[in-house]
């Protein structure tokens, strides 16, 4: 049950059509923790909206004139970058779902199904944690396999057998020192291995070392 305290999401509806804008305002307006504040009849409107509107929450079409929904994402997280982004599209489309997320989206959300996935996906959203319809899950997972299969190596195997070994024990908690006892090397190769590995990793230090390791694997949370 939502509380009367509980911040109010303020949204921009970008929708060509004013009769599906209409519908989804219905399904938003509804709910006390959801608010549609502006509307635009395509993308270029909605930037501009966007610029003198206070709004949290931006939920786009796809297909619409002068600028796309895509297109309007790319710009609006670029404009905000704390403005979340939604499609809401007819188009169950692996192309138009990866389109979108480089663009900065945090769901998609078919609009045949809009009753039931959108008020969640907004919140999802709002918590920045990503909604996918089912198909879009299955089209994830058909990439991520797909690129295995032409010799693309996941994340995990980018590291060597040693680097994994010495990732484990930071992880752990062991000084440079102690590691360097434990794997019978020199302290400046311990050192050595651990600049390595927030270089290929893209990580800053020990706690998002430990964090990678958890999602590998290679120690218990």
């Amino acid at each position: 049950m939502t509380t009367t305290d509980t911040p109010v999401t303020r949204i921009l509806l970008a929708d060509d059509h004013a009769l599906v804008r209409r519908g989804v305002r219905l399904i938003l307006d509804r709910e006390p923790d959801l608010q549609v504040v502006a509307e635009a009849g395509d993308g270029a409107e909605a930037i501009a909206l966007a610029r003198g509107t206070e709004v949290d929450l931006a939920v786009l079409d796809i297909a619409m004139p002068r600028m796309t929904g895509i297109q309007a994402a790319r710009e609006l997280t670029a404009l905000k970058p704390d403005l979340r982004v939604l499609i809401l599209t007819m188009h169950d489309n692996e192309q138009y779902f990866f389109q979108s997320l480089k663009a900065g989206a945090s769901g998609y959300v078919l609009k045949s199904v809009a009753d039931r996935d959108l008020v969640a996906a907004c919140r999802a959203a709002m918590r920045d944690e990503p909604f996918l319809y089912p198909g879009a899950v299955t089209a994830l997972i058909r990439n991520y396999l797909d690129r295995v299969r032409h010799g693309e190596e996941p994340p995990e195997q980018v590291l060597t057998p040693r680097e994994e070994e010495v990732l484990k024990l930071v992880a752990e908690g062991h000084s440079s020192k102690e590691i360097a006892e434990l794997l019978f090397i020199s302290i400046k190769t311990v050192h050595r291995h651990r600049a390595n590995l927030l270089h290929k990793l893209g990580l800053r230090d020990r706690l998002e070392l430990t964090r990678y390791a958890i999602r590998a694997g290679l120690i218990e949370p």
